[in-house]
């Protein structure tokens, strides 16, 4: 059996190494799909605030679970971020969300209120969707059931975790700033 060449195995143990870097957690998280995270037992998320996810003011357009999507996120104020998000088909309006990114139980959240086409609640009045946070890195904001990656000033990706049955899989959102 002939062996690799050098240049050959330097590429193997660069890809290996991008490999292990893609794949590894955050300090204090573990890995729960292939892009997003759970705050291992017994760790503690880091102190944030609602400025640690300021990259993501602005307006953007995407693509979501196969259709277009606006989301606008404010300025960082009060200790909090106020986001919305429209999914749109090709009959229109498919559904809202109103979002926040504050402080919460001690430590920075997101939560989510779901809206139909027809602007009625999914969830009960009191209700929402709370993502606890896990992990900050520069790039990246990692939520339990859903993580951001700053792929530049102008682009993003999010995954989210979605629940079929005993199964989770990941959704990716991509998303471009509009200027």
């Amino acid at each position: 059996m002939k062996s690799i060449p050098r240049s050959g195995r330097l590429l193997v143990a660069l890809f290996c190494a991008w490999s292990l870097q893609a794949t590894s957690a955050p300090e204090g998280a573990v890995l729960r799909t292939e892009h997003t995270f759970s705050l291992a037992e017994g760790a503690s998320p880091p102190a944030t605030t609602a400025v640690d996810a300021a990259w993501l003011v602005g307006r953007w357009e995407g693509v979501a679970f196969g259709q277009r999507f606006e989301q606008y996120w404010s300025e960082p104020s009060v200790g909090s971020m106020l986001g919305t998000f429209k999914l749109i088909g090709d009959e229109g309006v498919q559904f809202y969300e109103l979002l926040e990114i504050a402080v919460s139980e001690g430590r920075l959240g997101l939560k989510v209120k779901h809206f139909s086409s027809d602007f009625i609640a999914w969830e009960d009045k009191p209700d929402y969707v709370h993502f606890k946070l896990v992990a900050v890195e520069p790039d990246a904001l990692h939520f339990s059931g859903i993580s951001f990656y700053r792929r530049g000033p102008d682009n993003i990706e999010a995954y989210l975790v979605m629940r079929e049955g005993d199964a989770l899989r990941e959704e990716k959102l991509v998303y471009s700033r509009v200027k």
